[in-house]
């Protein structure tokens, strides 16, 4: 089965807030990758707003739940208090951690698990108990996947920022690659979920496909967005879905 493609709405809400206007409509766009045929949305809400706003969430939530209650939401961000409240205010099917500073642009690096196991543990627990599914942000690294494991995660996200970088030099993007594979393979080995995401687009996801067969979900944000300025939300989302099949 393909990996699920998750349409991360950011992008969408940060061209939003560049007025103080309701357009582009981050529910409107939602609403159309999913009639494209997009499995779940996600978000990040970081502190300062930047792009999803607090405010979209519950609109979020409800477009799920009123018109594709077979279709997942995605929340990550870095956990503090005021995440985690976000999170089990608006219900989500599952979290996804990450390591960021709230000052960061975008995320660019995945956890230290054994070296923030004490802190992620806890967390992780707490989440879990309210029955969310848990992935935790990873570098393509084999030795640190039995610690998301041994943390409780049910799925670890691989950090495919540098593959992506790779986009002008294919010899680079194979090593990349690689790295993501050997990963995906040591958490397979231990019944760990995989997901993937970050500078993902339609010309390097296929050898990722390939590479990562059991690949549970792509999350995919400033990629997508680019393309559906050319192609509109909702060929794009099918351009992806089959990039997803390998």
């Amino acid at each position: 089965m393909p990996a699920k493609l998750s349409v991360n709405l950011n992008a969408v809400a940060m061209l939003r807030n560049r007025r103080d206007l309701p357009w582009p409509s981050v529910t409107g766009l939602g609403r159309i990758a999913l009639e494209a045929g997009a499995s779940g949305l996600t978000v990040h809400p970081r502190p300062d707003q930047r792009h999803i706003r607090f405010s979209d969430l519950p609109e979020i939530r409800a477009l799920l739940d009123d018109e594709f209650p077979d279709r997942e939401f995605n929340i990550e961000g870095y956990p503090t208090q005021e995440f985690l409240a976000l999170v089990e205010e608006h219900q989500p099917e599952q979290v996804t951690l990450v390591p960021d500073d709230p000052a960061q642009a975008t995320s660019d690096h995945g956890w230290d698990f054994s070296g923030q196991g004490e802190f992620l543990q806890p967390i992780i627990a707490r989440l879990k108990k309210q029955g969310f599914r848990v992935s935790l942000f990873a570098d393509p690294d084999p030795e640190q996947v039995p610690h998301a494991a041994a943390l409780g995660a049910d799925r670890i996200e691989l950090y495919t920022g540098p593959y992506g970088a790779c986009h002008d030099d294919s010899g680079k993007a194979a090593i990349e690659l690689e790295k993501l594979g050997k990963t995906a393979d040591a958490a397979a080995n231990i019944g760990l979920g995989v997901n993937a995401g970050h500078d993902l687009t339609v010309a390097n996801l296929p050898a990722l496909a390939r590479r990562i067969p059991g690949l549970c979900e792509v999350s995919i944000g400033h990629g997508l967005a680019a393309d559906a300025l050319e192609h509109g939300m909702a060929q794009t989302v099918r351009r992806f879905m089959r990039a997803c099949e390998g």
